[in-house]
């Protein structure tokens, strides 16, 4: 029966961070597909490129809720259903996976920063403070949000065996920072090419 539960809870976490804002947005009020246009990608940077910059920030913050509410749900069918405290870590990551590769979009999605901040607001307030630091600070002086997305993601795996994080939430970070930079490849390569567009609208 736990069994069950824990599977049902993750895959909740996957189906509601496979919800993509930035499409629906487009679509419904702007009669766009992001796909088509900019850097092709459904996160809030291309939204916010292609819609507008309040679209951006409101594809942002409604990204951020994936992983807010997929922990949340976690833990209260942790307390409710005696299941593992872990369980949270594990719905998150599904979550933002979800938001990488949605069911609901052919499998082709954002690079799942914005959920992945949240889930570090959530899961440890120091790490959600390290990494937006960082982001912040790299996308001043760099402009290129891909950059300050990968450093904030790999602030937070570095800094959490010091920020008391369980060792499955360590190994939890690690598949968020490898996921993320992953998703990142492209831009990646184009960092070193010297091609990479610099962000303007924020």
């Amino acid at each position: 029966m736990k069994i069950l539960l824990i599977v049902l809870t993750v895959l909740i976490g996957y189906l509601y961070g496979s919800i993509n804002f930035a499409l629906v947005i487009g679509k419904t009020f702007f009669h766009k597909d992001i796909r088509n246009e900019g850097s092709h990608n459904l996160g809030g940077t291309n939204a916010g490129r292609v819609l507008g910059k309040k679209v951006g920030i409101i594809v942002i913050l409604l990204d951020s809720t994936k992983s807010i509410i997929s922990i949340l749900f976690a833990r209260y069918m942790s307390a409710t259903y005696g299941l593992t405290d872990n369980l949270q870590y594990i719905t998150a990551f599904a979550c933002i996976f979800g938001h990488c590769y949605p069911v609901f979009a052919d499998f082709k999605g954002g690079k799942g920063v914005s959920s992945a901040v949240a889930y570090a607001l959530m899961t440890n307030v120091y790490g959600f403070i390290i990494s937006i630091a960082v982001f912040l600070v790299t996308l001043k002086t760099t402009k290129y949000v891909s950059l300050s997305s990968m450093l904030g993601a790999l602030s937070v795996l570095i800094a959490s065996p010091f920020l008391g994080y369980p060792a499955f939430g360590i190994f939890i970070n690690f598949c968020i920072a490898a996921l993320i930079i992953y998703r990142h490849s492209a831009n990646i390569e184009r960092l070193r090419n010297g091609t990479e567009n610099k962000i303007s609208w924020m």
